[in-house]
C-alpha cells in the first residue's frame, strides 16, 4: 500500500486552523457551506483511507484471498505488521461507526421527546409555561418556533419579533441538517470537533443577518439577541422546557461577538472580514480537501494495481 493512504488521516489536522478563521473571514452563509463542506468530505476520505488500510492484511485471510481470486497476499512486508494495521484500522470503524449510530439514535430520541414537550400543534409558535427564558427553532415536518413564557416577558414586542425572525430563518435554512452533518463528521476524525464551534458561530451570524433583513433594522435585532441572552443567563435553569442538541437558538453562542458584527464593528480578537482575507482562508481550506481526497484516490488506485498484480495479471495502464 502507499504512503500517501495515511494523508487523509493528517490532513484534518492541518485544515483545522484555516477553519476556526473562517468565521470572520467570511460573509456567515459562505462560512457555513464552507465549513460543512471541508467536514463532510475530510471525514468521507479519513473513513476511505481507513477501509484502504483493511484491505491488504484482510489478503491473509483464506476466504478473502478465494473470494478475491488472490494468488499472493497484496503485501510484501512482515504479515505481523499489515494485520496489525488492518485490524487497527477495522477496529476503529467499527468503534466510529457505532458512536456516529448511537449519536444518531440520541438525536432522534432528543428531538421526539422536544416535540412532545412543544405540544406536537404544527402551529409555527409554540410557548411552553416555563419561567427559564428561552427560545429555539426546534426542527420537524412542519418546523416550530418554541419560546417559554420567561422569555416573552424578557423581551418588548418588537424585540420579539427580532427573535422570532431569526428563529424563523434556522428553521428556512434548514440548518439542523448542516448540524448533523458536523456532529456525524466530528465523529470520525479526532481534529473534526474543532469544527463544529466555528460552523455553530457561523450559523447563528447567519441567522442574524437574515433576520435584520427581514426586519430592516441591525440595531433591533443586536439588541434582541442581547436581552435574550443576557435574560437566559441569569435567570434559574428548569427542566421542563430542556432543549435539544439539534435546536439552534438565537442566544446561543459568543454573542458579543455576534452584536459586534452586526453593528459593523471588527470581530473582537480577529480580522475584518476582508475579500483577501477570504479567499486566502477559502483557498485553503479547498486545498485541503482537496489534497486528502486525491490521496484517497491515489490509494485507491494503487491497490486496485496490487489487486490485479496478487491474481497473477499485469494492470492496464
Amino acid at each position: 500500500m502507499t504512503p500517501i493512504v495515511w494523508l487523509p488521516l493528517i490532513v484534518p489536522f492541518l485544515a483545522v486552523p484555516a477553519a476556526r478563521r473562517v468565521a470572520a473571514a467570511l460573509e456567515p452563509g459562505r462560512a457555513v457551506r464552507l465549513l460543512t463542506a471541508t467536514a463532510v468530505g475530510l471525514a468521507a476520505c479519513s473513513v476511505a483511507a481507513l477501509l484502504l488500510l483493511v484491505v491488504p492484511g484482510a489478503s491473509y485471510l483464506p476466504v478473502v484471498a478465494v473470494l478475491g481470486e488472490l494468488a499472493k497476499p497484496l503485501t510484501v512486508g512482515p504479515p505481523s505488521v499489515a494485520v496489525a494495521i488492518s485490524v487497527a484500522a477495522a477496529g476503529l470503524l467499527a468503534w466510529r461507526g457505532g458512536a456516529a449510530a448511537a449519536a444518531v439514535l440520541r438525536l432522534r430520541a432528543d428531538l421526539r421527546r422536544a416535540r412532545q414537550v412543544a405540544g406536537g400543534t404544527g402551529a409555527e409558535l409554540a410557548v411552553l409555561p416555563d419561567d427559564h427564558p428561552d427560545a429555539y427553532a426546534l426542527p420537524g415536518r412542519p418546523g416550530q418556533i418554541v419560546v417559554t413564557t420567561g422569555m416573552l416577558n424578557a423581551l418588548d414586542p418588537d424585540e420579539r419579533e427580532a427573535l422570532f425572525a431569526h428563529e424563523r430563518a434556522h428553521l428556512r435554512g434548514r440548518h439542523h441538517l448542516l448540524l448533523a452533518a458536523m456532529e456525524l463528521a466530528a465523529v470520525f476524525h479526532p481534529a473534526l470537533p474543532a469544527l463544529k464551534e466555528p460552523l455553530g458561530y457561523a450559523l447563528e451570524r447567519a441567522a442574524d443577518e437574515a433576520a435584520a433583513q427581514a426586519v430592516g433594522d441591525r440595531g433591533l435585532v443586536g439588541r434582541a439577541i442581547g436581552r435574550a441572552a443576557l435574560a437566559a443567563s441569569t435567570a434559574p435553569t428548569t427542566s421542563a422546557g430542556r432543549r435539544p442538541r439539534a435546536a439552534l437558538a438565537a442566544a446561543a453562542g459568543p454573542v458579543p461577538r455576534r452584536v459586534a458584527a452586526l453593528l459593523g464593528s471588527r470581530e473582537p480578537g480577529g480580522a475584518p472580514r476582508t475579500p483577501l482575507a477570504g479567499r486566502f482562508v477559502a483557498a485553503a481550506l479547498l486545498t485541503c480537501v482537496a489534497l486528502s481526497g486525491a490521496s484517497a484516490i491515489g490509494a485507491a488506485d494503487s491497490l486496485h494495481t496490487s489487486i490485479e498484480i496478487a491474481q497473477g495479471e499485469m494492470p492496464h495502464r
